[in-house]
């Protein structure tokens, strides 16, 4: 019987075994990334303008998995909000051990999605080697596409698509109460429109990325704070704007110096 005490006294703390989980899903991301992520970073470190590696099976492979370790690392504690509420309604109606795990399957259709936008992250950078627009450290060598991708960018950020994505993203409640579903299925569903929101929110950020360098871990961690903030903070709205603006007075400077 003591065990079994033991045992629902740890399912009854289902919101703080999901935030904790969370939270190491997200450090061994990070964990992953600052080892490399697979890849030859002393290489690219020396050789940033030397031009890319062939691609190879394996090597795709590489990559899209740095890109999927690098969304998980980035977009899962922005998520945390979101999992720990949607826990925390599951358990008033279920078990704390399937509240749990349902919680979980939540995030797991989260992280599908970024998945999906992996895959496409992917094909967007063979499709630059092959135009000789990326580095070996994976930035853009074409002043032209840097000044484009931040004019893009910033341009976002004041578009209808984006306000609406934010909207969800930034208030989890919200998102729950318009789109719950019961049950296991329902669920993952839930995390995938919600991380079908959070794509559609900052894709376009992400595709910053190919300006300072897919694997510079300074442009990533900014990424993800400021992803964080643009989420999590009361100001987020503003701070979007005024983001959006400073991409776009960037990305004017940037072309004009090209032409």
């Amino acid at each position: 019987m003591h065990g079994r005490a033991i045992l629902e006294h740890l399912l009854h703390r289902d919101r703080l075994i999901v935030a904790i989980g969370t939270a190491v899903v997200a450090a061994l991301a990070w964990a992953y990334l600052s080892g490399g992520a697979g890849m030859d970073t002393d290489m690219m470190a020396e050789m940033p303008d030397m031009a890319p590696m062939p691609w190879t099976l394996r090597s795709a492979a590489l990559l899209f998995a740095m890109w999927w370790v690098m969304m998980i690392a980035m977009m899962a504690p922005s998520a945390g909000p979101t999992v720990l509420l949607y826990a925390t309604i599951r358990h008033k109606h279920e078990t704390a051990s399937r509240a749990a795990i349902d919680a979980w399957i939540f995030l797991a259709g989260y992280l599908v999605t970024w998945a999906g936008f992996s895959l496409a992250a992917v094909l967007a950078q063979w499709a630059l080697e092959r135009l000789g627009l990326l580095s070996m450290a994976m930035a853009s060598t074409s002043a032209v596409l840097g000044g484009v991708i931040l004019l893009a960018a910033g341009l976002y950020q004041f578009m209808p698509l984006k306000r609406a994505c934010l909207r969800y993203c930034e208030s989890p409640l919200l998102f729950l109460s318009r789109h719950w579903r019961p049950g296991t299925r329902g669920a993952f569903r839930m995390g995938l429109r919600h991380g079908s929101y959070c794509v559609g929110c900052c894709w376009f950020l992400m595709a910053l990325l190919f300006v300072g360098g897919v694997m510079n871990l300074v442009w990533i961690i900014g990424l993800m704070l400021y992803v964080a903030g643009e989420k999590l903070l009361p100001f987020g709205r503003r701070l979007s704007y005024a983001a959006g603006a400073i991409l776009i007075l960037s990305g004017v400077i940037v072309l004009a110096r090209a032409v």
